[in-house]
């Protein structure tokens, strides 16, 4: 297994980007985990409670620590409040990303803010060859952030992904750091 060295903790102008902890779990739960607007596009299902949520608390901890998944939360800067977070999934050098946030927060940059400044850390790993998401076609918001960013629209795919809380499969969008 190929590990990232990718830092604990980060900081925007904005943001604190930080490692999961379990002492997260009600602020995750109660700010985007249970959020089915929020959680619509994403490869998990909506929590259901707080025990859900500290279930993949665990998964996230132990990942972190094997290499395989890093969870980070993100924070307002400002006011410590917890506003979404950011995984990246390693499979050997191949990175997989992806984000959430409350909908409380959308439309203010955050997003876009997080995915430029993974990108230049995750850029800067040795051992990784590719970095790219998929996205549901419908979901053009974060179309506009991976653009942003500087990634780039690879292909598009028919029936690509199953999002647990659609109950179908979707096309999707393969976006690519280039």
């Amino acid at each position: 297994m190929i590990r990232l060295q990718l830092p604990e903790k980060i900081t925007t102008e904005r943001l604190l980007i930080q490692r999961l902890r379990y002492e997260d779990a009600d602020e995750i739960f109660y700010a985007y985990a249970s959020k089915p607007e929020a959680t619509k596009y994403v490869s998990w299902v909506t929590h259901q409670s707080v025990v859900a949520t500290r279930g993949f608390l665990q998964y996230a901890i132990a990942a972190w620590n094997e290499g395989m998944d890093y969870g980070y939360s993100i924070r307002l800067k400002e006011t410590n409040r917890l506003i979404g977070s950011f995984g990246v999934i390693n499979e050997n050098g191949k990175i997989q990303f992806g984000y959430i946030f409350t909908p409380t927060q959308w439309g203010n940059g955050y997003a876009t803010e997080v995915c430029i400044e993974m990108m230049k850390h995750l850029k800067n790993e040795k051992s990784v060859f590719r970095i790219g998401t998929c996205v549901d076609v419908e979901n053009i918001a974060s179309m506009k952030v991976l653009l942003k960013a500087g990634l780039v629209e690879e292909a598009r795919l028919s029936d690509w992904m199953m999002f647990p809380n659609q109950g179908r499969a979707k096309d999707c969008v393969l976006f690519l750091l280039k």
